[in-house]
């Protein structure tokens, strides 16, 4: 295994900006799939967000379109990758662009939210990457803008969330519309059996690079549960906030809701108790999702609400605490949430709040774990009756779905603003 950049075999201007950019010894992911997919073979990568794993098939990429640069046609383009969310999508533009500022290549990104005039004319010339989201796409494909008959490189990126997600019948149909002659790339944090089936639709004789086991959680997050009832989930959050504002070092939080509608409460509530939060999901313009981004990102918005649009899509070092004020009604979802902390290297603690009417999610995510989320007792809002019905085995009472997008089990809002205990230290950080 290659254990240093330099000895990798990429072109003069990649290894200069990875020197610019201090980069050494890569990642096990970049180690193993890099020299592989320079020697053209098709990946089937399993990795768990964080891994590094955007720059090990970029990387690659932007070598080959070094290497050999052809003239692009009008409305197609040599590389397409497809990503679930806008997030993620713009993530994986911006290391293309990073890693090759010594290139020359043109880029654009397609997804929705947004005017597609750009989008159109962007694509009138043609470029060498494309970036996109899957439905934005199909749009403009079956308007005539896009034709995917050119694509060299096609990459699929976070499949599991992209199913999770929907997206399977469009991910069908855009990979019909692709030539057979192809080097393709299969990146997922799991490997179920869906997505299984649908790797050997796309690729041919793969190379197999696994990282970790199918389902896991990083080392260096320390991951906590607590048993608590809803109506005392918002004071328990409120008392990790405090905690976390008063660290010697300042770190950033992301809480997670289930429900759109009820990110929004929370986020609601929690700036009224005197923590600045804003809330980030998928009814929210992409000018909206990108300027809440960019003042959490700065620190000028402590804390984050987010919906699972934002598992995936957020990369940011300085994230300390996640919460789950929502236990997720997907258990791989829990994966890629606690995910967001603990990256670069740097620790990262990640609270868990289980409610009556979440046990049965809770056991999902243990079973798929394949561990127990070590309990939190200690917090004075700590309901005993409800660890007992979860050792017991107790099947809590079907809920009805609610409104504001949430679906899947349990799908109501449930973050709401229980009446705050704002401490004058909280009040105080609001008026600065």
């Amino acid at each position: 295994m290659t254990t240093t950049f330099e000895a990798m075999a990429l072109a003069a201007p990649l290894k200069q900006v990875l020197t610019e950019l201090n980069y050494t010894t890569p990642s096990p992911v970049q180690a193993q799939a890099i020299p592989l997919l320079l020697e053209g073979r098709d990946i089937l990568g399993c990795a768990q967000t964080g891994t590094g794993k955007t720059a090990s098939f970029a990387l690659p990429i932007l070598n080959a379109l070094h290497s050999d640069p052809r003239p692009i046609r009008t409305k197609q383009c040599r590389v397409l990758v497809l990503a679930p969310t806008r997030e993620l999508a713009g993530q994986v533009a911006k290391s293309f662009s990073t890693y090759g500022e010594k290139v020359r290549f043109r880029l654009t990104t397609i997804w929705g939210g947004v005017g597609q005039r750009p989008q159109v004319n962007a694509m009138r010339a043609g470029v060498d990457v494309l970036v996109a989201t899957p439905g934005r796409l199909l749009d403009l494909i079956d308007q005539g803008c896009i034709d995917l008959s050119a694509v060299d490189f096609f990459v699929l990126d976070e499949v599991d969330r992209m199913l999770d997600m929907g997206f399977l019948r469009d991910v069908n149909r855009i990979i019909d519309l692709l030539p057979k002659k192809k080097q393709s790339l299969f990146f997922s944090a799991t490997l179920a059996p869906n997505i299984v089936t649908l790797a050997q639709k796309i690729l041919k004789n793969p190379a197999h690079v696994t990282i970790t086991p199918e389902v896991t959680t990083a080392e260096r997050i320390q991951q906590k549960l607590c048993f608590v009832d809803r109506g005392n989930k918002m004071y328990l959050l409120q008392q990790l906030l405090e905690k976390q504002s008063q660290a010697s070092e300042a770190k950033l939080t992301i809480v997670f809701g289930r429900t759109k509608h009820g990110s929004n409460k929370l986020a609601i509530a929690l700036t009224a108790a005197g923590y600045e939060a804003e809330a980030i999901h998928g009814n929210k313009s992409q000018a909206q999702r990108e300027k809440a981004l960019a003042k959490f990102k700065q620190g000028l918005v402590p804390v984050l609400v987010a919906t699972d649009v934002a598992a995936r899509g957020v990369d940011v070092k300085d994230i300390g605490l996640v919460v789950n004020y929502d236990l997720p009604n997907e258990p791989e979802a829990y994966v890629h949430r606690i995910g967001r902390t603990g990256r670069a290297g740097a620790d990262g603690l990640a609270v868990s709040f289980c409610a009556e009417d979440e046990i049965d999610f809770l056991r999902d995510i243990e079973k798929l774990i394949k561990n127990q989320i070590p309990r939190d007792t200690s917090h004075q809002w700590h309901s005993e009756n409800l660890q007992e019905k979860h050792r017991t085995g107790f099947k809590p009472p079907k809920v009805k779905q609610g409104g504001g997008g949430g679906g899947g089990r349990g799908g109501q809002s449930s973050s709401q603003g229980t009446p705050s205990r704002t401490s004058g230290a909280a009040r105080r950080r609001t008026r600065r």
